[in-house]
């Protein structure tokens, strides 16, 4: 036969009462905090949601054109601002080029929106640039960028503002890989099979 050790504890009336009062209360906020928890862990899981990311333009579908190949009666200036990332390298001196457009084919091309001697895209700058294309008449959802050199470049944020359709941000927050178009194309999502151009 097993042998208990510890010391029997003979409680009060009073002490029996406060141990049932203090063991109904916690069955009665097992509810809440089982809905706190619910609620907190569905909050953290909401937020944890993947941003959509840049990424490399590859297939068919999207097609780097220049500007004066495009018959479009109609033309306009669009407001580029482009923040460098606080983590991006001091400055760059590589030739940065940019193409953005809509669902429909139209397109804007800037060939080089670089320029080292006037410090564009150092470390925590914001650079603002007029560029001239033809109009957009969808909503501007498709924007890459294209890095040559090797000093390297890390954008933080695209925004363009169109009078007709007005202001769209592309989030990137990484580095612009070497040769290659980088960036969004949420085209699809906004109208399904429709091929998109980029200039």
């Amino acid at each position: 036969m097993e042998q208990i050790n510890q010391p029997l504890v003979l409680k009060s009336p009073r002490q029996l009462l406060l141990d049932h009062y203090y063991t109904r209360k916690m069955v009665k906020s097992i509810p809440f905090l089982l809905l706190f928890f619910f609620f907190s862990e569905a909050n953290s899981i909401i937020q944890q949601q993947p941003k959509p990311k840049p990424k490399e333009l590859i297939g068919s579908l999207i097609k780097i054109q220049n500007n004066s190949n495009v018959n479009n009666a109609c033309s306009t200036y669009y407001t580029v601002t482009i923040k460098t990332s606080c983590s991006s390298t001091s400055f760059t001196r590589d030739q940065i080029s940019l193409a953005f457009g809509d669902a429909y084919g139209n397109q804007v091309y800037a060939k080089r929106i670089d320029d080292p001697s006037s410090r564009t895209f150092e470390r925590c700058s914001t650079d603002t640039f007029q560029i001239y294309g033809p109009c957009m008449y969808g909503k501007i959802c498709h924007l890459y960028l294209l890095r040559m050199g090797s000093d390297g470049w890390k954008p933080d944020s695209v925004k363009i503002y169109d009078r007709n359709t007005g202001t769209v941000k592309f989030n990137y927050n990484t580095f612009v890989p070497y040769g290659v178009w980088f960036g969004f194309d949420f085209c699809n999502t906004i109208h399904h099979n429709i091929k998109v151009s980029v200039v």
